[in-house]
């Protein structure tokens, strides 16, 4: 009965999400209460996709690894120093709107990209190790960024956070990939579509949490959520279009539903708990904000990495 419960959540899992984000701004009570339990509901969505993908899968071939690193770097490091050095020369550098962005780029991928990424019609296991891969170097790759952008601070807390981060990562995966070799060694297809049921469902719970600023400013300041409900829109959907038009012209063609959805849906909630006050409290809206394309992915993006 469970599993055709959750396959039934699987095959719905694009308005799940949408549901979960009309939650979110309907009801800024309940998603005020659901902020603290953040850190556990992500990690939670952590576990059921490392649970569906498997350990062989995510780990993949020892010789990939070099790629992974090479590409981990083109986003989280290339990337948020040419948006810098851009907003930089426009006069931009140090405005709120340029630190949202440049600390966007500079993030490692959302622990729910794998999720993202099923409900997209992708392959989960190549983003999930990126997802892995730039978890470990975010301590590296952040350094340089905050030495160029204006405005944030010292990197220390940061690096506490990304530290921590990934130990949660390495928890919730390592607790799945245990709980696959005992009892889901070889999955049958309704299991796996049970899995990509709950995997929904998680997400649509957790979105609510992450919308708590979002439906109070709707409602207050309209023109101001429009604005970043904007500069959200363009920064991840754009970064997804430029990945995967680029990523068909790589080895990585193969892989670009999950791959272009790691570069527009980044992990920038991170910094709320690693950087002063005077510097994350203006970001609330727009990460509130960058909630609506991240979840829109599979409705938005979706057709098109199916092609």
């Amino acid at each position: 009965m469970i599993v055709r419960v959750l396959g039934a959540a699987a095959r719905h899992g694009r308005l799940l999400l949408v549901a979960g984000l009309l939650t979110g701004f309907l009801f800024p009570a309940l998603a005020q209460a659901m902020r603290p339990w953040l850190p556990e509901l992500v990690a939670g969505l952590m576990f059921v996709a490392a649970l569906r993908i498997g350990p062989r899968q995510a780990l993949g071939a020892v010789r990939e690894l070099p790629a992974v690193v090479g590409l981990v770097l083109i986003y989280q490091l290339a990337l948020p120093l040419a948006v810098a050095g851009g907003l930089w020369a426009v006069g931009l550098g140090g405005t709120a709107a340029a630190t949202a962005l440049i600390l966007l780029f500079a993030a490692s991928p959302i622990s729910g990209a794998p999720n993202l990424t099923v409900l997209s019609g992708g392959d989960p296991a190549p983003v999930l190790r990126v997802l892995i891969v730039a978890t470990a170097l975010l301590p590296v790759t952040v350094l340089p960024v905050f030495f160029v952008a204006q405005g944030l601070g010292g990197a220390g807390a940061v690096l506490a956070a990304a530290a921590r981060l990934m130990a949660v990562i390495l928890l919730a995966a390592g607790a799945a990939f245990t709980l696959r070799h005992l009892v889901l060694r070889a999955p049958q297809p309704p299991t796996i579509a049970a899995l990509d049921g709950l995997s929904a469902l998680a997400m649509a719970v957790v979105v609510v949490g992450l919308m708590s600023q979002a439906g109070p400013t709707l409602i207050a300041r309209p023109a101001e959520f429009a604005g970043w409900l904007a500069l959200a829109c363009a920064a991840n959907l754009g970064a997804q279009l430029v990945a995967a038009r680029l990523l068909n012209h790589t080895r990585f063609r193969d892989q670009r539903t999950g791959l272009s959805i790691a570069a527009g849906n980044r992990n920038i909630a991170l910094f709320l708990v690693a950087l002063p006050p005077e510097v994350t409290t203006p970001l609330l809206i727009f990460i509130g904000c960058y909630q609506v394309p991240m979840y829109l992915t599979p409705l938005i993006m979706g057709r098109l990495y199916r092609r």
